[in-house]
């Protein structure tokens, strides 16, 4: 039986000294969404007085793909004015912040470093800190669980909009429990509410839970992609499909010159607990080697205890690497100042061969403790 979970925006009504009678900014995505499938657009509109509403990436209804800019607009639902935080503005304006009294928060995360919704947060609750507005948060789960933290710990000298603030890889918070956090690393002074999770433990996965899914993002549709997606998201700094294109993005990794039943057989030898390299060919519609026959691996998470999602990801790029040196390239940013995968892993340890997978996992491992110490206080759940 799944255990029954009630959102922040479930009980946006025990808000409503918060809310009534002022004018509400808010943020969020088709995400934001109560559990008998209304909308945080609706909630608000038909409740209070919703004055200003923020995009993020993907945008207000996620009819935008990754990377995609977005132009504010006029919502033709609601007639409120939609300001872009994802195009030639990533941080709030003074003017944005004059449209509101209080900005309410509602965007599911997926608890991965690079997800850019953590700085739109990041970025709101300082102009809001600024401009003296109130901000409430409402919660939602971290799909992935809130008992793991892995990964890296961000050198903020590759700090950028997907990864800052010297933040694992896998930060085991929910977007609530971040807020508090990045608070007080950054000493806001902003009149911050959390509205909790009713029911969440942070033993608790998605798939455990009565919540109905939205995919935070188009190419996140499931757990397991989200579980994935840790480790398999640096395929985002080379020349290799991340699945984007298919059915199955951050599972199924691959490229034209790759021979499947190779690589396959390569990973599987690792014996890597919880997680199966499974031979596999694809044909992405779109992004990297749109409409070529790939060939690769699919990752299938058998026990996600067990699984380390970021080591699998990374030692299978390692074996990429080695297996096909003469193919693989580096992808760059800032119009090739920096490169993708230093940014996405936040050091260049690996990039430049300092540290392999398993070295740079285990480098990492003291940071790791320390996040995990530092972000305790602001724990809401057991």
């Amino acid at each position: 039986m799944k255990t029954q979970v009630l959102s922040g925006l479930d009980q946006i009504s025990d808000y409503d000294r918060l809310l009534k009678g002022k004018r509400i900014g808010l943020m969020t995505n088709p995400t934001g969404m109560t559990k008998g499938f209304v909308s945080a657009v609706d909630v608000v509109f038909d409740r209070y007085k919703l004055s200003a509403l923020f995009a993020c990436e993907h945008g207000i209804r996620g009819d935008r793909q990754a990377g995609e800019a977005i132009n504010s607009y006029i919502d033709p639902r609601t007639g409120v004015t939609v300001h872009s935080l994802y195009g030639a503005n990533k941080r709030m304006t003074r003017e944005m912040t004059d449209a509101f009294d209080i900005l309410v928060y509602d965007i599911q995360d997926v608890g991965a470093r690079f997800y850019t919704y953590l700085y739109s947060l990041t970025y709101a609750l300082q102009a809001c800190a600024r401009a003296g507005k109130q901000v409430l948060v409402l919660d939602r789960i971290n799909p992935i669980s809130g008992l793991r933290t892995a990964g890296t710990i961000l050198d903020v000298t590759f700090a950028s909009f997907v990864g800052d603030y010297a933040l694992p890889t896998r930060t085991g918070l929910t977007c609530g429990e971040y807020a508090l956090y990045i608070k007080d690393v950054l000493k806001l002074d902003v009149d911050l509410t959390i509205a909790p999770l009713q029911g969440w433990q942070r033993t608790l996965y998605l798939e455990d839970l009565d919540l109905p899914w939205v995919a935070p993002s188009p190419n996140l549709p499931t757990q397991e992609a989200a579980l994935c997606y840790i480790g398999t998201c640096v395929f985002e700094g080379v020349n290799i499909s991340e699945g984007r294109g298919t059915t199955q993005p951050f599972q199924l990794i691959g490229a034209p010159f790759i021979k499947a039943r190779d690589l396959a057989r390569a990973m599987n030898d690792h014996r890597l607990p919880g997680v199966v390299f499974r031979e596999a060919a694809f044909t992405p519609v779109f992004s990297k080697h749109a409409q070529q026959l790939c060939q690769g691996v699919q990752l299938h998470i058998v026990d996600r205890e067990l699984a380390e999602p970021f080591l699998a990801g990374l030692l299978l790029l390692e074996t990429i690497k080695e297996q096909y040196a003469e193919h693989l390239e580096y992808l760059t940013w800032d119009e090739g100042k920096t490169y993708t995968l230093d940014k996405l892993l936040g050091t260049d340890d690996f990039r430049l061969g300092r540290l392999g997978a398993k070295a740079l996992r285990e480098k990492h491992l003291p940071g790791i403790a320390a996040f995990v110490k530092a972000a305790r206080p602001f724990l809401l759940y057991e």
